[in-house]
């Protein structure tokens, strides 16, 4: 039994994309974003976010990339700032596909009300395991292995 991860937080690429995208809020704000909600007071709407924690949140997505602030007026209002997701938070998206599909087989049960399809032929999507020759591979067939050149640093 392994009682240390092989290689230290500060180098896992895992715990740093954690790190990176924060808390549950910060989640649930890219959900938003995702689904092409852009507007502060329609985030908070969404979610029942308290208004600070909002702001904070926006404020680190803005600052890591994943999200940026786009100007936008409605007729008769002020001009203000709606939240977009950049290239760096658009890569995200396989990710929350694969926690969508994990949420739908092990928590409701069931299929969710939402669905991702191809865009050109409405063809329904799941994220999967490929390996380098396009071969689909079972998650319980796929294990942890440091690459080449890597030392495990527990000892074990």
């Amino acid at each position: 039994m392994r009682r240390r991860a092989p290689v230290a937080k500060a180098d896992c690429a895992l715990a740093q994309g954690v790190e990176e995208i924060g808390d549950r809020w910060a989640l649930l704000i890219l959900r938003e974003a995702f689904f092409d909600v852009m507007r502060y007071d329609d985030i908070r709407k969404d979610l029942g976010i308290p208004r600070s924690v909002l702001t904070d949140r926006l404020a680190r997505l803005v600052a890591r990339g994943l999200l940026e602030k786009r100007p936008y007026r409605e007729a008769g209002d002020r001009l203000r700032f709606g939240y977009t997701l950049t290239g760096k938070g658009r890569d995200l998206a396989i990710t929350l596909i694969a926690l969508t599909q994990w949420s739908e087989a092990n928590i409701l049960k069931r299929s969710g009300p939402v669905e991702v399809v191809d865009a050109e032929n409405g063809r329904a999507l799941r994220v999967a395991l490929v390996d380098d020759e396009g071969k689909i591979v079972a998650p319980e067939r796929a294990i942890p292995k440091l690459r080449d050149g890597y030392e495990d640093q527990t000892g074990a």
